[in-house]
């Protein structure tokens, strides 16, 4: 469960959210039917219907609203999602074990000096906005750590999103230093 919230917390009110996917509408109708549906805005959990996508885009919708989320692979990459079922419901969110999810925080600044900040969970792209290689400066936590990149663009992947990058490109994680 994505939220810092303790285990064993109860869960009265529940505001099911899904992908748009038949198989993710279906779930939702029957899970609404067994038990209930709000609205997130009253909801004491949100769960997702859907795959990672849909968890994604969730975890930014819903960032700094101190909601557990919950959510169910009823999609077709599920590596942030629990094992969709229906059956006791409530006692399985009750049962969850918290994990915090801290956004990697994005500043850039162009050549003008215009600064732009954005939140990922997944990841940060910075790709050339001319035919020309861009010049890139990179500082983690305002330590210098690279003077200069030439190049057509940088990812940097938080934790949540590193696996979907290393399987294709049978690369190599990096483990950060920061604690």
């Amino acid at each position: 469960m994505a939220d810092g919230k303790e285990a064993g917390r109860r869960f009265e009110h529940i505001a099911f959210l899904s992908s748009g996917t038949p198989a993710a509408d279906e779930a939702l109708e029957r899970l609404a039917l067994a038990y209930g549906n709000v609205d997130p805005a009253q909801a004491d959990v949100l769960v997702t219907l859907g795959g990672d996508g849909l968890m994604l885009q969730t975890l930014h919708r819903f960032m700094g609203h101190a909601k557990p989320i919950y959510g169910m692979n009823r999609g077709s990459v599920g590596f942030l999602m629990n094992e969709y079922q229906e059956e006791d419901l409530k006692a399985r969110l009750e049962a969850a074990e918290p994990s915090v999810v801290h956004p990697l925080v994005m500043t850039t600044t162009d050549l003008s000096g215009r600064t732009e900040r954005a939140n990922a969970i997944n990841e940060v792209a910075l790709l050339r906005q001319t035919y020309q290689a861009a010049k890139l400066r990179i500082c983690v936590d305002g330590q210098e750590r690279l003077g200069q990149l030439v190049a057509d663009g940088l990812l940097v992947a938080t934790p949540a999103g590193s696996t979907a990058y290393i399987f294709p490109s049978a690369a190599r994680s990096c483990r950060s230093t920061r604690r």
